[in-house]
């Protein structure tokens, strides 16, 4: 008989989010109206959306009112664009250090720069997303210095 603890498994990371919407094709509009999309799929009353290696799904039939405090974070090269492209929206900005918004659905998304934290895009990902340019700030590599995970 084997005496010690079984191994447990490690997260690695995160593949997707599903987000529930009232109208998919509206859902399309208005997230391709902030973000450059690529439609990986759709399959009955779900749409599929790449972020690289990881991806949304948007899902028909929001259940729930909106979230203030639960929410969902979303990696991008620049914030501020994306803060533009809210501000033209119309959607309620939340208050906070960074970017955070309620799409019209009622989900929470907070917004953040690719250079400024510690999440990190393997070379060959970013240059499949054709972003192989994007670099780290000091403070992130010493973050991840701090971790054992420099590049």
């Amino acid at each position: 008989m084997n005496s010690s603890p079984s191994k447990k498994a490690r997260a690695v990371g995160i593949n997707h989010i599903a987000l529930e919407v009232a109208d998919i094709e509206a859902a399309l509009e208005f997230f391709g109206s902030l973000f450059e999309l690529k439609l990986r799929g759709r399959h009955d009353n779900m749409a599929f959306i790449d972020l690289g290696d990881q991806f949304i799904n948007l899902s028909a039939g929001r259940s729930q009112g909106p979230d203030t405090a639960r929410h969902f974070g979303l990696v991008v090269d620049d914030r501020e664009a994306v803060r533009r492209a809210v501000e033209a929206t119309g959607v309620k900005i939340l208050p906070s250090q960074g970017l955070d918004f309620l799409d019209p659905w009622g989900n929470h998304v907070q917004v953040v720069e690719y250079q400024g934290i510690q999440f990190t895009k393997a070379p060959h990902i970013l240059r499949g997303m054709a972003m192989e340019g994007l670099g780290k700030t000091q403070e992130a590599l010493s973050e991840l210095a701090q971790k054992g995970m420099v590049p």
